[in-house]
């Protein structure tokens, strides 16, 4: 089966180009269906993505993807991704290609900034309130004073 050349990932108006080289690929027999015909054929697809020393990415994504797939990295900073959810080996190759383009796009877009909420002046009105009550409550257990 013939790979890309390069694989093409878009999001939020910035492109990225995964050279072939960065991408390692690796056959195994799969445990998906199959029949008879699976013990006889390597369809499982495992990508082996050199993220930490890829050049194509840029340094913000790099960052970003390899701090949120920490799970997938191996000692060596390489993100791994498998697929075995189908009976031919080039569709799990697809698969891979699309995990992985998945994976980048949301690396692509930065997390947006967190606002912190206001609590309403209401809210603090009633929780005021609400102190001020179970103070009375508690004061009307006390001995009363001479």
């Amino acid at each position: 089966m013939a790979r890309p050349r390069q694989t093409v990932i878009e999001a939020g108006g910035r492109s990225v180009v995964i050279p072939a080289e960065a991408l390692e690929w690796q056959f195994a027999r799969s445990a998906g269906p199959g029949g008879q015909h699976v013990n006889r054929t390597s369809s499982k697809a495992v990508l082996r993505f050199q993220a930490s020393r890829c050049p194509a990415l840029p340094e913000d994504i790099r960052q970003r993807l390899l701090a949120r797939e920490r799970s997938r990295l191996t000692i060596d900073g390489d993100l791994l991704i498998s697929s075995q959810r189908h009976r031919e080996q080039p569709r799990n190759v697809a698969d891979c290609l699309a995990k992985l383009s998945a994976l980048i796009e949301r690396a692509i877009l930065p997390p947006k900034k967190r606002r912190p909420t206001r609590i309403p002046r209401s809210a603090k009105a009633a929780r005021l309130e609400a102190k001020k009550r179970r103070g009375s409550t508690k004061q009307l257990r006390q001995k009363p004073t001479e």
